[in-house]
């Protein structure tokens, strides 16, 4: 899904904080898409490396392949004439990305495992997961990239 708005940059590029209305006069602008996910927004400020966007990346396609969020509308992937595909067929594929996706979750660790599902696998800002958490304010990047680091370390990403 994509929810584009306009907002204003600073002379470095960098989108300027307090601008009302998004442009300031004179100024220039930057189009940015609002629903894309926190790892890619972090991603595209250079604020994690790209070793911790594969882990996030796998790790999240581990979350949906193992259908662990709430289903809401009919599931398409499945035959219905009776053919088989290659591979593992959708139950045993799901069970299989459950399984990887909780041993990533025991190879970060308790502490950080909380922020990692949230912003990574729920969507959540930063901003949201550190006050559910009951985190301080700007404290979860730093939180989030040792988590990353430590799951790109359990998938073994160099």
């Amino acid at each position: 899904m994509r929810e584009l708005v306009e907002r204003a940059i600073d002379g470095e590029g960098r989108i300027a904080a307090g601008m009302l209305g998004g442009k300031r006069r004179g100024g220039r602008s930057v189009t940015v898409n609002v629903a894309e996910s926190p790892l890619a927004w972090l991603a595209t400020r250079g604020l994690v490396s790209a070793r911790q966007i594969e882990a996030g990346e796998r790790l999240r396609a581990d979350y949906e392949r193992a259908a662990l969020a709430p289903s809401v509308t009919m599931r398409w992937s499945a035959r219905v004439d009776g053919a088989s595909g290659r591979g593992l067929d959708p139950t045993s594929a799901q069970i299989a990305a459950k399984r990887r996706f909780d041993a990533a979750i025991a190879g970060v660790g308790r502490g950080l495992s909380d922020v990692l599902w949230r912003v990574i696998c729920a969507g959540e800002g930063l901003p949201v997961a550190e006050k559910a958490l009951g985190w301080p304010a700007r404290s979860g990047r730093l939180v989030l990239t040792m988590a990353l680091d430590r799951l790109a370390d359990h998938y073994g990403l160099g």
